[in-house]
């Protein structure tokens, strides 16, 4: 028996604790996995000058400040095409030339920009087949378009209008507000997530295309 010590049991806030770090930790595991690491966007090993999977596109020193974006410290050099654009007389508002935060997508997957043009390095090795969309986007679904339904203010949550699968794990497609104007657009992250967080819906996908749900989540409004 200890002296003049007072021996207590754990309390439940303890052990609560306790708990959620041991579940934090395990998330934390999980989101690694679900990660860049392996998936399409890892060039680590094709030997292109670093074996680092990040720095095709960030960099921790000396990073790019990409107006409109808040991408952080971005290390890949942008686009400077112009495109030719989708058109439908069934749009309401008509996209626009891709905006900053379509061109850092763009920046691979116009194939005027090579893979590999990180940093101070220029590049050789660029997109092909599929993952190469040129610059005439007039068969791609529309980007840079603006988006005039969620036009409230950003506390707003679209759950308070909208009733969401449980399986979407919040994984709203985001629309991209303008510094500006404050309107909101519709890039190419709004379906994609180009760290693969969510591998299991293919394509970098933010959500399912089983029965077009993603789709149906803007469409079916």
């Amino acid at each position: 028996m200890n002296q003049g010590r007072e021996e207590r049991p754990f309390s439940t806030a303890t052990i609560g604790m306790a708990v959620l770090t041991i579940l934090l930790l395990l998330g934390s595991v999980t989101v690694a996995q679900a990660g860049i690491a392996g998936s399409k966007h890892d060039f680590s090993g094709q030997g292109w000058g670093t074996t680092d999977a990040c720095a095709f596109c960030h960099t921790p020193h000396g990073g790019v400040t990409v107006t409109g974006t808040n991408v952080p410290l971005w290390n890949h050099k942008m686009t400077t095409a112009t495109y030719t654009l989708y058109s439908s007389s069934s749009l309401q508002y008509a996209p626009q030339q891709p905006r900053n935060q379509s061109k850092l997508c763009l920046s691979c997957h116009d194939g005027t920009v090579a893979i590999d043009s990180y940093g101070t390095r220029t590049g050789s090795h660029f997109a092909t087949g599929n993952a190469n969309l040129g610059t005439n986007l007039s068969n791609d679904h529309p980007i840079s378009i603006q988006w005039a339904h969620q036009t409230m203010d950003d506390s707003i949550n679209c759950e308070q209008c909208h009733a969401f699968p449980s399986d979407m794990r919040k994984t709203y497609t985001p629309m991209y507000k303008d510094s500006v104007s404050g309107l909101k657009y519709m890039e190419c992250g709004s379906c994609h997530e180009p760290h693969d967080k969510y591998p299991a819906y293919g394509k970098m996908l933010r959500y399912t295309m089983n029965g077009s749900q993603l789709c149906l989540l803007c469409h079916g409004k």
